[in-house]
């Protein structure tokens, strides 16, 4: 089956103007501004888009598929995330990762998630490890994980500056970032160092000091929850002039930002006015994580859940913000599919996969999506259930 979307506005993520755009075998066949088919025995869908803007699918580079947290007790462990919830996101692929609970949630459940949710149309991939230092791998070493198991790519979220995290070390640190590497290079995968970073008074100053002390370039790591506080936000963007890319969480509560967390919206704004070039921003969702709140003593004051749904969000504040599309589909696409190495994602171009979303171009509202050619969304309405559900 051809899919031919006509007169829709293509970002690509760059402005491409009106244009028709022809899906075939899961990928983009070709672009134009007046595209015909003409033959017979060829069965062709045709959409007219009516200038609503196709976008590519965005690229989550943190979730969470087989839930999170537990800071409260096993009764608070957060649930497994359905693909219902990527679909109403328009979230084409999404990384997950185990995050604090490396002993009831485990590498092998996550995979087995994935490869779930692979099934049913999503593009997944992992990272090997959790919070906690020594990492908790597959095969027994972060350099095999990435080199023997297609959907590894990086280790993560491994956690500084964090009560939760296991107070690494310098050269802890400088040891499983030059595994990644190497996992990486001999895999040709991006090998990131993917960071979780906490609310504690030391910040990014361990990368820092890391890159000083050792063979390691601070492009090898890619931090999240930068929006946490405006002095990250501030080290940050010293970081990423240097080249190292930064992660903003859309998922965030009304406690979170009344104790200085800054939406990702407005901290994507924050960025730019801070002279961070936009390919040096990517934003991700979090979803099904655990979102605690700690009093100053560490303390859990509550707990709520990550939602897909905040990095959809997050783009149309953005885009009601003034911020570029080209700039705002950049951030939530094609940043994140660059720094992690996965060709054919985060842009519309001939021979990317054909992972596309139609935005109204006045509400900024998600009206269909398609996942590799397949659509998923069709004017609202989501196609793709879990096997589960109703």
């Amino acid at each position: 089956m051809l899919t031919l979307i006509k007169n829709a506005r293509v970002f690509s993520p760059a402005d491409q103007g009106l244009n028709d755009v022809l899906m075939a075998n899961g990928s983009i066949a070709a672009i134009a501004p007046e595209l015909t088919l003409t033959g017979s025995g060829v069965d062709v869908e045709t959409i007219d888009a009516e200038a609503r803007w196709l976008v590519p699918g965005f690229i989550d580079p943190l979730a969470h598929f087989n839930g999170g947290g537990g800071e409260g007790g096993f009764h608070t462990r957060t649930p497994v995330m359905p693909i219902t919830d990527a679909i109403e996101a328009g979230i084409a692929t999404m990384v997950s990762g185990l995050g604090t609970d490396a002993s009831t949630r485990t590498l092998e459940d996550m995979l087995a998630n994935a490869h779930g949710l692979s099934n049913l149309g999503l593009t997944t991939y992992c990272y090997t490890g959790s919070y906690q230092y020594p990492v908790v791998t597959v095969t027994g070493s972060i350099r095999n994980d990435l080199i023997l198991i297609d959907k590894m790519i990086g280790i993560g979220e491994l956690a500084i500056a964090d009560k939760r995290g296991s107070q690494l070390t310098t050269a802890e640190l400088a040891r499983v970032a030059s595994e990644a590497k190497v996992g990486g290079l001999l895999s040709g995968k991006a090998g990131v160092t993917f960071l979780h970073v906490g609310d504690e008074q030391s910040q990014l100053s361990l990368i820092e000091q890391v890159t000083q002390d050792f063979d390691v370039d601070v492009n090898q790591f890619y931090p999240t929850h930068i929006n946490r506080h405006t002095g990250l936000v501030q080290q940050g963007a010293h970081l990423a002039k240097q080249g190292m890319m930064l992660d903003l969480t859309c998922s965030t509560t009304p406690e979170l930002v009344a104790e200085g967390e800054i939406p990702a919206a407005k901290c994507v704004a924050q960025l730019l006015d801070l002279g961070v070039a936009v390919s040096q921003i990517s934003i991700s969702t979090d979803a099904n994580a655990s979102l605690p709140d700690f009093d100053a003593h560490g303390q859990l004051r509550g707990l709520k859940v990550g939602r897909a749904v905040s990095l959809l969000e997050t783009v149309q504040e953005c885009l009601r913000d003034g911020i570029p599309p080209a700039t705002v589909f950049a951030v939530a696409a094609s940043n994140a599919a660059k720094r992690l190495k996965l060709d054919h994602k985060g842009t519309i171009e001939i021979g990317a996969d054909a992972d596309l979303n139609l935005l109204c171009p006045d509400s900024f509202t998600l009206t269909d999506v398609w996942y590799r050619g397949r659509r998923m969304m069709n004017n609202g309405e989501i196609l793709q259930r879990g096997y589960f559900q109703p």
